[in-house]
This record gives structure tokens, sequence and C-alpha cells, in this order.
């Protein structure tokens, strides 16, 4: 008999066929970007909630493309909840870059990703900084990934390691293996932490690298720790407009994440809003710093801890209709 895991993994073949077989429903795969699917929205989502013993389907499908929708570059819905049509990859090496953790198969995006990555490994010597060690982009189709980010989904994010590429190329087995380094400089969920980065660790050339990335015109926000972004907010000393895409965010102490904006002629594309006025270096930082998003709260007495539920993985109807275009287009 089948375990439970071996139960599992055939629900999900199956479950994974009939909702294949749904999406090459029709002689050809509807032309992008047009968003109608081959059968009604009706039809589809229903068809999507008969299988809840295959819960995201959508990370299942779009994490096992191989390769992207041969299409026009077009990026669908928002960071967190799309896909990308027409991806390309940056190589695994160039001058002033190396890419790591290539068994993930993450390192696709939208060409205006690409194009930013390659600036910025250009400029990168100028700025005493050696070359990139590029992290995680997206998945050839972008959308819901096996492992890992809740955002990167429409070819549009970045993981840059806060790590100078070394003078020699990195063997396969290396970039899977080589870890990057954190800016922290102690235990941030301690009370009374000093919440700052390790001064052995931390460079004028990480903060030049950050800047240079955020004054890029294509760049929508750019997350980090927030002992980074108060490193900072104390390093500029002259036109400070770049900080305000700098954005403190829980991890982000081995990178810094680049998010660029919609493409213009990607139309379904969502961008965020825009970051708020200023240079964010005040009030909300000093939240931030503090203890409060770090430490848990004590339960009053007799008060027992809310667990956390979970959000629902997503199901392809979850995403727009044109990411089941994505994925059926050759």
């Amino acid at each position: 008999m089948l375990g439970l895991k071996g139960y599992q993994r055939t629900a999900a073949v199956i479950a994974g066929g009939i909702i294949a077989s749904l999406l090459s429903a029709g002689a050809q795969a509807v032309p992008l970007p047009d968003t109608k699917p081959q059968i009604s929205v009706e039809d589809y989502k229903e068809a999507l909630r008969e299988l809840p013993e295959f819960p995201g389907a959508a990370k299942y499908h779009f994490g096992h493309k191989k390769t992207p929708a041969k299409t026009h570059p077009l990026s669908f819905g928002s960071y967190a909840r799309g896909c990308v049509a027409g991806a390309i990859a940056i190589p695994y090496d160039g001058e002033n870059w190396q890419v790591m953790r290539l068994s993930r198969n993450r390192n696709w995006g939208h060409p205006v990703l690409i194009d930013f990555l390659k600036r910025l490994a250009a400029d990168a010597p100028s700025l005493g900084w050696n070359g990139l060690l590029v992290g995680d982009l997206s998945q050839p189709r972008g959308g819901p990934m096996l492992t890992g980010h809740a955002s990167h989904q429409i070819g549009l994010d970045a993981d840059i390691w806060l790590r100078q590429m070394p003078d020699y190329r990195f063997s396969t087995k290396q970039r899977e293996t080589e870890s990057a380094i954190s800016m922290l400089n102690g235990n941030l969920s301690k009370p009374g932490a000093d919440r700052k980065v390790n001064p052995n660790r931390w460079t004028d050339a990480h903060a030049k690298l950050i800047r240079r990335a955020a004054q890029d015109d294509g760049v929508a926000r750019i997350f980090v720790n927030p002992t980074i972004k108060k490193a900072l907010c104390d390093f500029e000393t002259g036109d400070r407009d770049w900080l305000r895409k700098v954005r403190p965010w829980w991890g982000h102490h081995y990178h810094f994440h680049v998010r660029m904006a919609c493409p213009a002629d990607s139309t379904q594309c969502k961008n965020q809003a825009i970051p708020p006025a200023g240079d964010g270096c005040g009030k909300e930082l000093t939240y931030w710093l503090s203890d409060e998003p770090w430490v848990p709260k004590k339960p009053k007495p007799g008060e027992k801890p809310k667990p956390r539920k979970p959000k629902p993985p997503l199901s392809v109807a979850d995403l727009p209709n044109s990411c089941a275009t994505v994925l059926r287009t050759d």
C-alpha cells in the first residue's frame, strides 16, 4: 500500500495531468496577451476547485517548467501573484558577475531585469566591488515557486548577494555550497539588542553598490534588512533621494532584493504603490529598529497565543488568466 507521501505524490501526478489537459484544451494556445482561456473562466475555476487533494497546483506547474514561453516579453499580475512570458536567462558567467545556485533554474527574468543586472555588474568595479554574485531571479515562466520566495513571480525581482564575486570562477559544486555573508551584528530577536550592521563586514563599497542600484531609473524598490537601511542612512551625506526606494524588511541581511518597475508595454503588470515621500530614515526606521517587530509579545495571564494561520497555496485560477496561456505556450 502507498504511504501518505506516496499517495500525495500519486495524487499530484494525476491532478497535474488533469490540469495540464485543461490548459492544453483546444488546437492551439491563445496568443498572448489575450487573457481568455480556451474554456470559460467559470468552468476553468470549477475544474481546479475539484482537486482539493492537490493544493499548490500553480507552484507545481510553474516550478516544473524548464524553458520560457517563447513570445514577446510580458509580465502579468503582481510581484507575488503572476507570471512572465518571453523571459530570458542571465548567462551563468559574465565579466563582472557569477550566477549562484544553478540547480534551481531561477536565473530567468524579463529583459529589463537582465539589462539592469548587466549595467550594475559593469559599474561594480568602479564602486570598489569586484563583481556580483547573483542569487534568485525568477523561474522560466515566473509564477509561484516550489520552495522559497512568495514574490519573484513576474520576472522583475532579483537577489544580489552582499558578498563580492571572487577573482576566480566558482565551480558548479561551489555555486551550490558557498554561502552569502550576513551583515548582522547580533540577534535581532533579543530584547534591547543593538541592531546595527557588523562593522567588520559592512563597508562603504556595500553602500555604494546599493546606492547605484537604487539610482537606476527602472528600479522601483530595494529591500534590505533594517540594520542595513540604518547604515545607508548614516552613509549618505549628499543627495538622499535614492534612499526613498530602499525599504526595510525582514531577512535581507545576506542579500539585497531589487524590484524593477513594470515595463510600459506590460499593461497587465501591477506596480506597487510609490514609496512614501522622504528618505525613510525617520520614524518608520525607528520602529523597525525597536523591539516591537522582533521580540514576541508575552501573552496576558490566562490568554493563549493565537497560532498563525498559513495562507493557502495558490492555484492557477488565482493568477491572471494570461498565466494559463503562459503555461501552455511553447
